[in-house]
């Protein structure tokens, strides 16, 4: 199974995504800011990203921005995980580097299947 990190900064979103994907068979880490995000990646290098797009300090546009313009960290999968659903807010996100675009708030029924899209084959 995929190494996942999720990074969020409220709590209820952290452990909600957590518990889908832990029972889905992945290996979860999680962060509160894009700074917690940078050192949970020395512990793991993750397979995929689910980034929260508004968090207090570096928002995750700029963190995207900074691990696609690294040689290594551009390849991890990068997931938008966000409330933004206006028009354009999609196409800003693809902009920054993201690789794909999934909305909260999450069905838990379905969000599993929806990660499972973007994680490399096994």
């Amino acid at each position: 199974m995929a190494c996942i990190l999720v990074i969020d900064d409220q709590p209820m979103n952290l452990d909600l995504v957590e518990y889908v994907m832990l029972k889905a068979g992945h290996t979860v880490m999680t962060a509160d800011s894009a700074e917690m995000g940078f050192a949970r990646m020395a512990e793991c290098r993750p397979d995929l990203i689910l980034m929260d797009i508004q968090m207090p300090g570096m928002d995750g546009l700029e963190m995207t921005r900074r691990l696609k313009a690294a040689q290594v960290t551009r390849d991890i999968v990068v997931v938008a995980l966000t409330a933004y659903a206006m028009k354009g807010d999609e196409q800003r996100m693809m902009e920054a580097g993201c690789d794909g675009y999934l909305a909260k708030p999450i069905n838990v029924r379905t969000f599993a299947d929806q990660v499972a899209h973007w994680l490399p084959a096994a």
